[in-house]
């Protein structure tokens, strides 16, 4: 079967089949399903997978391209829920206890660029950001209700950008002036004239170079605010280790150091309680040519955890 890459490329995805060490008949659990392409080179290798995924778009994808065929069919479960339910989901679907587990925190190339939910700056769409449609708080919610030092708190903690304050500030401003903030394309306008007035004109090159980087920084943290993803992670990273059998990997693929950190921070924590063995005391990165291919791995970092 070939992957339909304009719903999403995996990432590192013979590093992670390697470190699984995929076994035939073993089970295991792929916690980011996207567009299923870690969970088919699992199947590939004769292993037996439960999906799992907070967006229903990733679950109807692998739903309607991957079931036809029988051999992924008879080896692959489904199912759309949160990874901070890990455990629940896992014994419900026959997968206590598992071989191998993956996390990959990025978000596919279809949420980036196909879902319509405003993920990034680089499509003018509504400021939606939930990966679970079915969720109460939105992106829209925050930027017109939130206070200016509950935005602030939101852009430092998640994105750690230097303009946090000076942004948040000008999102209260501006929504008190004219319309609700409703689009990506509503929110740069903001930020692209805070970032002219903070910066002296001599520096407007370096605005230049600066902008994308910001505005993905802040876009960024509030797509963390909206999913709850770092506490989620928290949660699930404990969950996914007790689910394992002894000698069973844990795999995590991370994408900006607050995710990075705290998977350094459970696996030190299970390896100092003796529960699991570190395997990558350095994380595993993206050889060049699928940096090339795949631009997205050129950020990824991949750890691995081992059960004891």
């Amino acid at each position: 079967m070939i992957l339909n890459s304009s719903y999403h490329l995996p990432v590192l995805l013979s590093e992670v089949i390697e470190n699984l060490r995929v076994l035939p008949g073993k089970k295991y659990i792929d916690v980011t399903l996207g567009g299923g392409g870690h969970s088919l080179g699992i199947i590939k290798r004769g292993g037996l997978v439960l999906g799992l995924d907070r967006d229903m778009d990733a679950i109807d994808y692998v739903r309607k391209y991957f079931l036809c065929i029988p051999n992924i069919r008879n080896n692959l479960k489904l199912e759309q829920g949160n990874f901070n339910n890990l455990a629940k989901i896992a014994v419900k679907n026959g997968f206590g206890k598992v071989a191998g587990i993956l996390f990959d925190l990025g978000l596919s190339t279809h949420q980036l660029i196909g879902s319509g939910r405003g993920f990034t700056y680089k499509n003018d769409e509504p400021l939606d950001m939930r990966m679970d449609i079915e969720s109460k708080l939105n992106a829209f919610d925050i930027l017109n209700t939130y206070s200016k030092e509950e935005l602030y708190e939101i852009f430092i903690k998640f994105s750690e950008e230097l303009n946090s304050r000076a942004i948040a500030g000008a999102i209260v401003r501006s929504r008190s002036l004219s319309q609700p903030i409703r689009t990506t394309a509503d929110l740069i306008a903001i930020i692209e004239t805070q970032l002219r007035q903070s910066l002296e004109t001599e520096r407007i090159g370096v605005l230049k170079q600066e902008r994308n980087k910001i505005l993905a920084r802040i876009f960024q943290a509030l797509r963390i605010k909206v999913n709850n993803e770092l506490d989620n992670l928290k949660s699930a990273l404990p969950q996914a280790i007790n689910l394992l059998i002894p000698e069973g990997r844990l795999a995590v693929i991370s994408y900006h150091s607050l995710e990075d950190r705290i998977v350094k921070m459970i696996f030190q924590t299970a390896q100092k309680e003796s529960s699991g063995k570190i395997i990558t005391n350095k994380p595993i990165l993206a050889e060049r040519f699928e940096i090339d291919q795949n631009p997205k791995s050129n950020c990824a970092k991949l750890r691995v955890l081992e059960k004891v």
